[in-house]
């Protein structure tokens, strides 16, 4: 799952930066649940928080793509209602007909990332 934030940054290694810092954060406050570390053998049982995504030389999947698969699905923005009554990661997929229905019926959950924007601290 990926969390979007609207921000606004004047250096483009910033959004990085940040990033680390508040993965480092969580995994202090909670060691037994949260990892920032890349090393697959550290993640097992634990959130690993993948701030390395937050750079501008990467190609991350944009939501509304269509995932290179031989069934393509679509990045899907959701609500925190459907993350929180999952209990299967099957619920919260979908094809791009069921995509274009969600927009029609629930509008772009994602413009709200587009009209408000922080100013990123550092």
């Amino acid at each position: 799952m990926q969390i979007y934030a609207g921000i606004e940054v004047t250096n483009a290694q910033t959004p990085s930066t940040y990033a680390k810092a508040a993965a480092a954060a969580f995994e202090r406050q909670t060691p037994h649940q949260v990892t920032a570390t890349m090393a697959k053998s550290r993640r097992e049982g634990k959130v690993f928080i993948d701030w390395s995504q937050n750079n501008p030389a990467k190609t991350t999947i944009t939501p509304y793509s269509l995932r290179g698969r031989e069934e393509p699905t679509v990045a899907t923005p959701l609500t925190w209602e459907e993350v929180r009554s999952c209990s299967h990661p099957k619920q919260l997929t979908f094809t791009a007909d069921e995509v274009a229905d969600r927009v029609a019926d629930l509008g772009d959950l994602l413009a709200p990332v587009e009209q408000d924007r922080a100013l990123l601290p550092g």
